[in-house]
């Protein structure tokens, strides 16, 4: 009798151009469990998203066909939940910056091993909300409305569309509003304890929530009471319960 075939895990959307490297990646994450797709350029990623459902894109910059940056930008625009790590070769942190502010959840600076490759993707994956589980109660700051259970979060009953880290972000914030949490603290309950990339992740991302936050109350038909993210230099950040009006500065102490 043949053994019971493995059951495949998240499915992993590899666009990368590089025959070698692709080949390794596919083989690689298929060894590992993972069900995977290779597209060589940005638009047969693009076609080929639309025709089934990926937990993760690996996501190459330098592509043929395409700017892998506008790619990142098309699929976050898209494709909301998707888990993107972009697979780079350009270190400089203006090139890593402008993928993460893009869209992406990560990235690897090319050469990489698999096996930091698969840990980042465990780390990511446990960071998913669960199937099904205790469900929390909406966390009320002023306007603002923090729904972890449903993922969604209002302003004065309007949604405003975060991407997942942004998301997690706010929660954690919202979740201990009024105290100081540390960048250690937000690394770890956002990325992971285990985190391998450097903490200019989380400046990036706490720099797009502000400006989300920002443009909603600024767009709000009335007066808004909307928290504030304040810099605490050499600590990490807090989520101030309430602040009023549209016009109002979002970005205390840095």
């Amino acid at each position: 009798m043949s053994p019971p075939a493995l059951q495949e895990g998240p499915r992993v959307l590899v666009v990368e151009d590089d025959d070698t490297i692709g080949r390794h990646l596919d083989a690689g994450l298929r060894s590992h469990g993972y069900g995977t797709t290779w597209c060589r350029t940005g638009q047969s990623a693009m076609a080929e998203i639309r025709t089934r459902t990926y937990a993760i894109v690996l996501l190459d910059l330098g592509l043929p066909d395409t700017d892998g940056i506008d790619v990142a930008r098309a699929l976050r625009a898209d494709f909301p939940d998707v888990l993107i790590v972009i697979l780079t070769a350009r270190s400089d942190e203006i090139d890593v910056i402008a993928g993460l502010d893009a869209g992406a959840d990560d990235y690897l600076v090319k050469p990489f091993t698999l096996t930091v490759l698969l840990a980042r993707l465990r780390a990511h994956l446990r960071r998913r909300p669960p199937a099904s589980g205790r469900q929390e109660r909406p966390i009320r700051l002023g306007d603002l409305t923090v729904d972890t259970t449903a993922r969604r979060c209002l302003l004065a009953g309007r949604e405003i569309a975060l991407r997942p880290k942004e998301f997690e972000l706010l929660a954690v914030l919202a979740r201990h509003a009024g105290a100081a949490v540390s960048r250690e603290a937000l690394m770890a309950q956002v990325w992971d304890e285990n985190w391998f990339g450097p903490t200019k992740t989380l400046d990036v991302t706490l720099a797009s929530l502000r400006r989300r936050l920002h443009q909603a109350a600024a767009t709000a038909p009335d007066t808004t009471h909307l928290p504030t993210i304040t810099t605490l230099r050499g600590h990490g950040y807090r989520l101030d319960p309430d602040q009023t009006g549209p016009g109002a500065e979002h970005e205390r102490g840095g």
